[in-house]
């Protein structure tokens, strides 16, 4: 064994008995020397780990550690199989914003590269990944090579290192070869194909199993944080992500759409289609009961505020327990970020009757009422004509809704 063989071995051994969750899924990646020509830095297909060598060899034992639980976990998430449409080079980067955080709360070192931003601590990949546009600079500091490479940087390319030059190392190879099997010429494994769909199905099933029994011993051993048992029961028993369905239905509502309207003579004669918006009217009732805290309506409401932005939305605000607040509703336009004063009134039972009253008789129809709430109080008999959206807290149920998280 070489010295970086040495150092990955090491950094194992160590994953193993301080971070047993880790160090089991770390073992089912078989560590593989890939061609540099295609691996700049390290990178998984679900199957295997794959190095260049002087990549790690630049590394310290803590970042080894770091990048070895880092491809792990991208495996045991079946971040490979979530990606569904999404842009791939998007849906890359935010992955790497959900594991990392993960990876620094159980005290790994990062590697230079590793893509850390705040606000997204505890956010999954799919609730990460709106925010991630063309315009984000940064890149994966490994390859996740599971999927076809993209060739331009808007369609999404697979992180460093997924240059033309590593696309005909693929086209150069169209027999499955082992991903074990070192290319004579260069010295390290060729890229590995794209899995395909069956591969994938079967290994997102592997992975899962391997997921519950890693973390059934590091709980055994008592080696399991808090962190890490709740993502595990986040993934074993998936429960729908409310910024991801807020973000859904928010933009579902938004009147951005293409016209094919005549346009003036002077514009020539060809019908275009051209984008077509307007304003949207978003109202907001929050529950000010006793079982709905301060810190939840706020953590709410900042999420309507960074989704609001993107669709001009104006935000009428309204406050309600078992009355309607006295000193609400509050307006804010697209710019304004929408907040509740510092001292409000509230604490008593829950009433939803008072707030659609209210609404009802706004002098615009909502485009979208949004409610958050514990639901548990006395509802109207009929839903009003406008959609509604439910924000639950907890697990009690609405008689009726447009929608439900």
């Amino acid at each position: 064994m070489d010295e970086v063989e040495t150092k990955l071995s090491a950094a194992r051994t160590r994953l193993i008995l301080d971070k047993p969750f880790l160090g089991a899924l770390v073992l089912r990646l078989p560590m593989v020397a890939a061609d540099p020509q295609w691996c700049q830095t390290t990178a998984t297909d679900a199957r295997s780990f794959y190095y260049n060598h002087d990549y790690v060899d630049a590394l310290n034992l803590d970042q080894a550690q770091f990048v070895l639980a880092h491809e792990a976990l991208h495996c045991a998430l079946s971040h490979f199989a979530r990606r569904q449409h999404r842009i791939k080079r998007n849906w890359d980067i935010a992955c790497d914003l959900a594991v990392n955080p993960l990876l620094i709360g159980e005290g790994l070192t990062p590697p230079p590269g590793a893509l850390l931003l705040e606000g997204f601590d505890g956010m999954t990949a799919e609730e990460i990944y709106p925010f991630i546009d063309d315009n984000f600079d940064d890149e994966p500091m490994d390859q996740h090579v599971y999927d076809e490479p993209q060739d331009s940087r808007g369609q999404g390319g697979g992180g460093h290192g997924e240059t033309s030059q590593s696309r005909s190392v693929q086209e150069q190879q169209p027999d499955r070869r082992s991903e074990t099997e070192p290319d004579a010429t260069s010295g390290g494994a060729p890229q590995p194909p794209p899995l395909t769909g069956p591969e994938r199905d079967n290994l997102s099933v592997q992975w899962q199993q391997r997921l519950a029994g890693a973390a059934q011993q590091a709980m055994q051993a008592g080696k399991l944080s808090g962190a890490m048992a709740r993502l595990v029961d986040h993934l074993l028993q998936p429960r729908l992500p409310w910024r991801m369905l807020l973000a859904r239905y928010m933009t579902a509502v938004a009147r951005d759409d293409y016209t094919y309207a005549r346009p003036s003579r002077r514009e020539g004669s060809a019908i275009l289609p051209s984008l077509r918006s307007s304003q949207v009217e978003l109202t907001v009732v929050v529950d000010t009961s006793g079982s709905v805290s301060a810190d939840e309506v706020n953590q709410f409401l900042s999420e309507v505020n960074a989704i609001k932005g993107q669709m001009r939305a104006r935000i009428t605000l309204h406050a309600c327990d078992a009355a309607l607040n006295s000193q609400g509703p509050w307006q804010f336009e697209p710019w304004e970020e929408a907040a509740l004063p510092e001292t409000l009134q509230g604490g008593g039972g829950t009433d939803f009757r008072p707030a659609f009253a209210w609404a009802d008789r706004l002098d615009r129809q909502p485009d979208l009422l949004l409610y958050f709430t514990d639901a548990e109080g006395e509802f109207p008999e009929t839903p009003p004509a406008y959609p509604v959206l439910w924000l639950v807290k907890g697990k009690a149920t609405v008689p009726w809704a447009s929608g439900c998280s």
